[in-house]
Parts: structure tokens; C-alpha cells; sequence
């Protein structure tokens, strides 16, 4: 690839990840273009800032700068289909193709990177790195699978810094692009089984990705996890967890809504970590954040007890959207869609809010994993006291005959069970009463909160 293209066209330019993208060549003096399905605030704020997107699959659409085949790298997402017109027309016209993870493997390559992959646990991981690096004097290039409070923006720009941090998405094997200076695996408990086909090619996907680690670089893992990593001679590995590894916690202390802790690290103990969102499975993302920048060395005791202080959180991952004065009641929203983290993100609520009715809205993402997990969903679901299940979230998918929300409604073991359309999902929630909420899936539900808010305090003042 040719790394002067002064164009680069996006098709699929309202992606999260995909938006980083556009910003960073932006910054690089590019001009930056693309295609969407739809309009977003995404799509809207890109525009502001100088991207050029278009909503028609029309080849009629691209800018004229963009059609010199010599100047200009078209970048697409695998959510694309392969029959768009204009991946169909750029393949044709002999225009150089590649998907968005090529490009983030080409950053890597130019940069000290810091890697996080992993089922579930890496945005708020990569999330906590980038944040602890951007307050250091090392600073960061971020690219980031989530939206960093207070930042706004899923990508943090430093052009002086060497370092990277990169979300590493195993969908897809996108993170096969990638060259890892500090590679981090959170968990590899089975997803994207539509990819993948079985547990066994999943786990060996994550082997692969380990042996893209740079030759002097590091592996940090997750203590316990199944598969089998398989590094370059050189390569340093490291394990970690909230209680053994070479990094974990220790003094672990809870009470007036902090959690603060120890980082036992292989040469050094930090003392007194305390957590900006004071949720226990943060204190295991803050190891492997806080670790990670350890071993690409540019650790600082003090602005890393201030990063984790004042690291608010990627929206969508346990972000508090509503509290009511005096202890009322509570509206937490959270991107879990696999079964373990839907599993962790109810036992955090419980913690936090001991001996309350929980209530919680889960939105199923995608047939294919509705169907290869609906037991495992249905029993995490279970440990709510009332549960409201909206149709499945269909993303990239055609439905698939006789997966509907119905086979995780009907091994629910829950004391109150609602089978809801979105439509009706604020009102029956308000009238049917909560104490504290718990919004939960990777599809459109985080867009019906606002309703639910608002007939709350519209209850209120009646």
C-alpha cells in the first residue's frame, strides 16, 4: 500500500471504527470520503469536521477526486455486503481494496502498538490504556471500538507519539492484520460462531493472533483462558487476573461508593488505585490496562493512580444514564451481548445496589448467536428479577427459521418475564414499575432510553 494516497474513500463510513479512520487521515491532510447506509450523529459530526459521505450505493455519488484510481485507497467494513455497487465498481476500475483492519494493521506496523483482544472486556481495556497514555508525557494514537467519556470520540490523536492503541477485533479475524508490539487477550469464551464454525477455530484464531506479536514484544493474558498462545523466540509472556497472575489486585477495598485497590506487578507494587466507574470487573480491565502500559514502558506510578481516577468510561459499557436524588431509582445501559458478559454485568448491579428489585431490558444481537447460546442467555437473564425481552437485533443477519427471543423466553426461571416490542418497551416498563434498570445489548435499545427517562420524570411531575 501506498501511504501517500492523498484520497481515501470509506465504504461503510458510519462505522464506529471506521470513523477513527477517517479522523486520523484527516489529521494527515488526506481528503476523506465514503458511503453509508444511513445518517447518524456519527455520520453527521463526521461531516462537520470534513468528511464527505454520501447514503446512496451509487457509484454516480463518489466526489470526482476520488475517481482517480492512482490517488485514491478505497477501505471497506466486512458489514458490507459483497454486492455493493461501489466496492463492485472501485474492484472493477482496478482501485487498490482493503478492509478497514488492513489499514489499522498498516498504523501498527508504524508504531509502537498496545493490542487488545478478546470476547468481551477489550473497548473499556483499550479504553483505560489510551486514557493512561494520553495523560502521560508519551501520549497516544487510539482507535477505539467505543466512545470515550468525556472525550466524546472513539480516537485520540497525538501525531508526536510512537505509541498505538489498538481495539483488536477478532470478528472476521480482522485482528490478523495486526502487528502488536504489547498484545493483550482478555477472554476467549466462544462467539462469532458464524464465523468461525466451532469453539476449536475460534480458540485458534486467537494462537494465530498471538504470533503476530513483534519479536521484543509482549503477550498479556487472562489467567486460565483455553487457548494455547504460540509467540515468536523473544516474545515475553505475562498473565493476569484480579487475584494470581503476574499482575493482579491485592487490598481490595469497597464502601461509600469507591473501589480502590493495589497493582501487584512483577517489579513494583502501585498502591491505592482507585476507580472512576467503581465496578469490580473494571479492577481486572484496569490490570491488563495499567499492565499492558507497563510493558511497553511508559508507565508512571502517579498519572496512572490519576488516569484510572478519572477514567469515566466508554459509553454503552455500564454507563449510568439516570438517578434520581435520595437513592431512587437507577438506569444503567450496558453493551453486553454475550452470555458471560451479560452474566457480569447483572452480578455488577447486584453489588452495587445490594437488595434491590433489578429490572432488566436485553435486546438479543444477532439469530445466529440467539441460537447458539439461548440456554446460556436465558441463565444469566434469570438472576434479574424481571426481565423484558425485545425481538432479536438482526444486524448483518437474515432471520433464521425458529430462532426468535421465544427460545431464551422459555427457560427463564426470572419471577417476571415481558415479552415486549420495542415500541412498547418504554411504556411497559414505566407502568410496570422499576427500582433500578439495566439496558443490555449490542443493537438499537440504548435508542429508547430517552423515552423511558422521560416517562419517568413526566410520572413524576403528575
Amino acid at each position: 500500500m501506498d501511504h501517500q494516497r492523498s484520497n481515501i474513500y470509506f465504504v461503510g463510513a458510519g462505522g464506529i471504527g471506521m470513523a477513527a479512520l477517517e479522523r486520523y487521515f484527516l489529521s494527515r491532510g488526506c481528503r476523506v470520503a465514503g458511503y453509508d447506509r444511513t445518517p447518524s450523529e456519527l455520520t453527521e459530526a463526521l461531516q462537520r469536521e470534513g468528511v464527505t459521505i454520501t447514503f446512496v450505493d451509487d457509484p454516480a455519488t463518489i466526489p470526482a477526486p476520488f475517481l482517480s484510481v492512482e490517488d485514491t485507497l478505497v477501505v471497506y467494513t466486512p458489514a458490507v455486503p459483497e454486492s455493493s455497487k461501489l466496492l463492485t465498481f472501485f474492484r472493477g476500475k482496478g482501485y487498490e481494496v482493503i478492509k478497514r483492519a488492513a489499514l489499522l494493521g498498516i498504523i501498527t506496523r508504524m508504531s509502537q502498538s498496545l493490542c487488545f483482544a478478546g470476547t468481551h472486556g477489550k473497548t473499556t481495556t483499550s479504553s483505560m490504556a489510551a486514557h493512561l497514555l494520553h495523560r502521560s508525557p508519551e501520549g497516544c494514537n487510539a482507535f477505539l471500538g467505543g466512545v470515550l467519556r468525556p472525550y466524546n470520540t472513539n480516537f485520540i490523536l497525538d501525531p508526536h507519539s510512537q505509541y498505538s492503541v489498538i481495539e483488536a477485533d477478532e470478528y472476521d479475524r480482522s485482528f490478523h492484520h495486526l502487528r502488536p508490539y504489547v498484545a493483550v487477550v482478555t477472554a476467549t469464551d466462544p462467539d462469532h460462531l458464524d464465523i468461525y464454525g466451532t469453539e476449536e477455530a475460534y480458540l485458534e484464531s486467537f494462537s494465530r493472533f498471538t504470533e503476530l506479536i513483534h519479536p521484543e514484544g509482549c503477550l498479556l493474558m487472562h489467567t486460565g483462558l483455553k487457548f494455547t498462545p504460540r509467540v515468536a523466540p523473544g516474545v515475553r509472556i505475562f498473565t493476569y487476573s484480579l487475584t494470581e497472575g503476574d499482575f493482579h489486585a491485592a487490598n481490595l477495598r469497597r464502601g461509600d461508593g469507591n473501589l480502590i485497590f493495589d497493582l501487584v506487578a512483577p517489579h513494583m507494587v502501585v498502591k491505592d488505585i482507585s476507580l472512576g466507574v467503581p465496578v469490580e470487573v473494571n479492577v481486572e480491565n484496569a490490570i491488563a490496562a495499567m499492565g499492558a502500559v507497563m510493558l511497553a514502558g511508559a508507565f508512571h506510578q502517579a498519572t496512572a493512580r490519576r488516569a484510572m481516577a478519572t477514567f469515566q468510561g466508554a459509553r454503552r459499557r455500564f454507563e449510568m444514564r439516570y438517578r434520581e436524588e435520595g437513592g431512587g431509582r437507577v438506569i444503567i445501559d450496558d453493551y453486553a451481548h454475550h452470555p458471560d458478559e451479560v452474566k457480569a454485568s447483572i452480578r455488577s448491579v447486584r453489588a452495587l445496589y445490594p437488595g434491590r428489585r433489578l429490572t432488566v431490558a436485553f435486546q438479543p444481537h444477532l439469530y445466529s448467536r440467539t441460537r447458539d447460546f439461548a440456554p446460556a442467555f436465558a441463565e444469566a437473564l434469570s438472576q434479574a428479577d424481571d426481565v423484558v425481552l425485545l425481538p432479536i437485533y438482526p444486524a448483518r443477519e437474515e432471520p433464521i427459521p425458529g430462532v426468535t427471543s421465544e427460545i431464551i423466553s422459555e427457560r427463564l426461571t426470572a419471577p417476571h418475564l415481558l415479552l415486549a416490542d420495542k415500541a412498547e418497551m418504554p411504556t411497559a416498563i414505566v407502568d410496570r414499575g422499576f427500582d433500578v434498570l439495566l439496558t443490555l445489548g449490542a443493537g438499537d435499545i440504548v435508542n429508547f432510553i430517552p423515552q423511558v427517562i422521560e416517562k419517568v420524570q413526566h410520572v413524576e411531575i403528575l
